[in-house]
């Protein structure tokens, strides 16, 4: 069972989210927000980070490239989950240190594989 952070501004689109990796056996910690997240995930120690992009403060870009900047939460993958679905948004993500890219709305199928994927 992996453990996975969850970062979106959105409380409904949270709990989607949860429960499609809960449903899958996933343990998930949710925040709703990018404050602090560097000292959060030092904490948790999470397997994956599944992040919005779009979130008020510093966005899911901006808090990305800081987490792969810090040494204690460099390894950890990303998944951007975005409604910014073009290929400038993809590559800009990558970019930043994201490890995979999911559009919203999507389907939980495609999350759980995204996470798969991006797990191994």
């Amino acid at each position: 069972m992996s453990k996975i952070v969850v970062v979106d501004d959105s409380y409904a689109e949270l709990q989607v989210i949860e429960g499609v990796l809960k449903g899958a056996s996933h343990s998930v910690v949710s925040f709703p927000n990018s404050d602090k997240l560097e000292e959060k995930v030092a904490t948790e120690k999470p397997d994956l980070i599944v992040m919005d992009v779009v979130m008020p403060g510093r966005n899911g870009f901006q808090a990305c490239r800081d987490l792969k900047n810090d040494e204690r939460c460099k390894n950890i993958p990303i998944i951007l989950c975005t409604s910014k679905g073009n290929e400038s948004d993809k590559f800009w993500g990558q970019q930043q240190g994201a490890n995979a890219h999911i559009v919203k709305p999507f389907k939980g199928e495609e999350l759980l594989a995204a996470v798969k994927r991006v797990l191994g």
